[in-house]
């Protein structure tokens, strides 16, 4: 099959370089001219475990082809995802003029028939705004359909070849046929593809992220209730999700969700209620504690260190979690401000984030070559991201180069009965 990608971000990257790796021909489309040029000799723009195996492999095999020339894309191809960001707006909507503008150019290129696919996350209503731009500019048949996307960063490829589930909106037989056709190959295992009509298919999206990040903020307040009460809210989770009717998963109390979709779907969702006239105060709860949380724990560190003034904090991980170089909205980025604000000395460390963090964060932050170099000299460590080479470190190493031996362990990684054996002050989300 012939599928065009407009867009090479997160989402359009990992969509085009998978669909490429089960034989489709496969063009991918960017306005950025570097951006492409990067990508035509292997240079991956993001970090994804995986990605850039599957995309140089493509590309040399001449299944994955790059190019600033919408025209040719939509000329050379049957299918055409629209894959552009859908940043938030003031209001907390989504702001769909890229989305908008690249149905435009499909429109002002048609030479035949299409199939136009949002695959960006997009409220309720897009498709038939998408069609409606489309069929304005242009007398050839269109069929819009919408294939939101599930995957997580730092799992996105295996996400994306193994779904739990492939959601299609449309009510276009032949367009479903197609959709089916180009997803079959990644669901043999039997998950399924589930068709439904547009508007349910855009909600779908949100709601699934909504529900997520309901499940960590409430885990949150659980967590700081523990601190209050003196229960351990590892002991609480467990009890939890050892029931069959709530699971285990998204269950981690820490320092506040953070990302490129939890924080702008959770406002998005919560804007189209408002405007719909069925407001989810659910949903708005879950924003006010999610802001709350990245606040928690400055006053607890500044409390056991006696003020900040003169004081040094080691800070491990930047990135909003593992296995990604995404700072978006990164709780680590609020405690590292609100720290120099406050008169700290902080030296940080990620494995893959740094370069970005470095771009957003004051040029006072001082880096570290590794975890252990951050710590030289320090006050307290933060640990605010859960990387694997955090986990287990060398501890009497760490209480060496450190001039206190104090711990905010902000995902709760660390054993704290572990930690103060060895001599460790130690302060978790909820734990005793």
């Amino acid at each position: 099959m012939k599928i065009g990608v407009v867009g090479t971000g997160y989402v359009g990257l990992v969509a085009a370089a998978c669909f490429a790796e089960n034989g489709n021909s496969v063009i991918g489309v960017d306005i950025d001219d570097a951006k492409i040029q990067a990508l035509l000799k292997g240079q991956i723009p993001i970090y994804e475990p995986g990605l850039a195996e599957i995309v140089v492999q493509n590309v040399a095999e001449g299944r994955l082809r790059f190019t600033t020339d919408i025209t040719v894309a939509v000329r050379e191809c049957d299918v055409l995802f629209i894959a552009v960001g859908t940043p938030q707006d003031e209001d907390g909507s989504a702001d769909l003029q890229y989305v908008l503008k690249v149905a435009e150019q499909i429109a002002d290129a048609m030479n035949g028939p299409k199939i136009v696919v949002n695959k960006s996350t997009v409220p309720v209503g897009t498709a038939a705004k998408v069609k409606a731009a489309i069929e304005a500019r242009t007398k050839h048949p269109v069929s819009v359909v919408s294939n939101p996307e599930f995957l997580k960063e730092g799992a996105a490829v295996d996400d994306f070849l193994k779904p739990d589930r492939v959601v299609i909106g449309t009510s276009d037989p032949r367009a479903e046929a197609i959709m089916r056709e180009m997803y079959e190959p990644f669901v043999r295992t039997g998950k399924p593809i589930l068709v439904m009509d547009n508007v349910s298919a855009e909600l779908t999206k949100y709601a699934s992220n909504a529900m997520l990040a309901l499940r960590i903020s409430f885990m949150n307040e659980v967590a700081n209730l523990c601190d209050s009460t003196g229960a351990d809210v590892e002991m609480v989770r467990k009890g939890m999700a050892t029931d069959s009717r709530i699971g285990p998963a998204f269950l981690f109390p820490g320092l506040g969700y953070g990302g490129s979709c939890f924080p702008k779907d959770v406002k998005a969702i919560d804007h189209t209620s408002r405007e719909y006239g069925s407001p989810m105060d659910i949903v708005a709860a879950v924003e006010r504690v999610n802001a709350k949380q990245k606040t928690i724990m400055l006053p607890r560190m500044e409390k056991l260190l006696g003020g900040f003034a003169g004081k040094k904090v080691a800070v491990w991980g930047v990135a909003f979690k593992p296995r990604t170089d995404d700072i978006r909205e990164a709780p680590a980025l609020f405690i590292i401000e609100g720290l120099l604000e406050k008169g700290a000395t902080v030296s940080a460390y990620d494995p893959k984030a740094m370069d970005h963090a470095k771009r957003s964060l004051p040029k006072s932050v001082q880096w570290a070559k590794n975890g252990y170099d951050a710590l030289e000299g320090a006050d307290a460590l933060l640990l605010a991201t859960e990387w694997n080479e955090f986990r287990e470190p060398d501890f009497l190493k760490m209480k060496a180069l450190m001039r206190r031996p104090l711990i905010f362990d902000g995902r709760n990684i660390f054993n704290p009965k572990t930690v103060k054996s060895l001599g460790f002050e130690y302060v978790g989300v909820g734990r005793r």
